[in-house]
């Protein structure tokens, strides 16, 4: 860490593995799951709230002059130029199915830069913290991005909203890089995505229709870990109002962004297969 702000990831990093704990203690029993809003599977469960709850009083408590933004409603002004992004519980309908897929994550930004931020991964005891300048690091031991430097042998990641699927054109992105990448994975948490990159585990991911607090500790994952990020235009990544990201281990970076740019003006695309072909010729 360094020496400027030596309590934010120690702290941070206390108040998330708390978090975690609660949410484990309601993924083993099952939770009552609600839907946020009529005719949508945007769910929201009591594991939310009650992580949420948790973590907004402990930064009330350390930091107090500190803003803070959270997924479940939680919003404070800041009275100096801090600010905490915050998801309790990212990857709500992976939690609500059972499917142990899903973290806590927390990002500090100072003047819209963020500055430190930590994700934890309750399910496989990993907790990913950052600090600017600092690295990046797993459980204390430090992570890079993966050295895979072309697209045909990259393993990518990507997600897609739980709600207004049909309009989100995601599909198409989809289908051009799974036949120009050596796999794609879905695993449904924005933030574990990006920490997937951070640590290799990933070479590339992209997302559109993202929030800060699904970004934030993320992005500077990423970046510590000797990562590229942008938006899938190449265009700046801005934590406060981007909405779409594309981070990579930095060498594929250029590639895949062509490849984004192509897909975005409709160059070489392929068909999709037809269905009714499909079935009218399978054995």
């Amino acid at each position: 860490m360094s020496g400027r702000d030596p309590d934010y990831i120690s702290t941070a990093s206390e108040i998330a593995r708390r978090a975690g704990a609660l949410l484990m203690e309601y993924f083993v029993r099952g939770v009552k799951t609600e839907y946020k809003g009529a005719g949508t599977v945007d769910v929201v469960t009591d594991a939310d709230r009650a992580s949420e709850k948790l973590i907004v009083e402990s930064l009330r408590k350390y930091f107090p002059n500190h803003g803070i933004v959270g997924e479940e409603g939680s919003r404070s002004q800041s009275e100096g130029e801090c600010l905490w992004y915050v998801d309790p519980l990212d990857g709500t309908t992976n939690f609500a199915h059972g499917f142990p897929v899903f973290c806590v994550s927390m990002g500090l930004a100072r003047a819209n830069e963020v500055i430190a931020g930590v994700i934890f991964d309750p399910t496989r005891n990993e907790l990913f913290a950052a600090e600017r300048g600092s690295g990046a690091t797993l459980n204390g031991e430090r992570i890079h991005v993966s050295k895979i430097a072309t697209l045909g042998e990259s393993l990518l990641g990507t997600g897609f909203p739980s709600k207004k699927r049909h309009l989100n054109p995601n599909i198409h992105f989809y289908h051009q890089l799974t036949l120009k990448s050596h796999g794609l994975r879905r695993a449904g948490s924005a933030a574990l995505d990006l920490a997937c990159v951070a640590s290799g585990r990933y070479d590339g991911y992209w997302e559109f229709n993202l929030n800060a607090w699904d970004t934030s500790a993320g992005v500077l994952l990423v970046e510590e870990a000797g990562g590229k990020l942008a938006h899938v235009d190449g265009t700046k990544f801005d934590v406060a109002v981007s909405r779409d990201v594309l981070a990579t281990n930095g060498l594929i970076h250029q590639e895949l962004m062509q490849e984004m740019q192509a897909i975005m003006q409709g160059r070489g695309l392929d068909e999709l297969p037809s269905p009714v072909e499909f079935a009218r010729t399978r054995q």
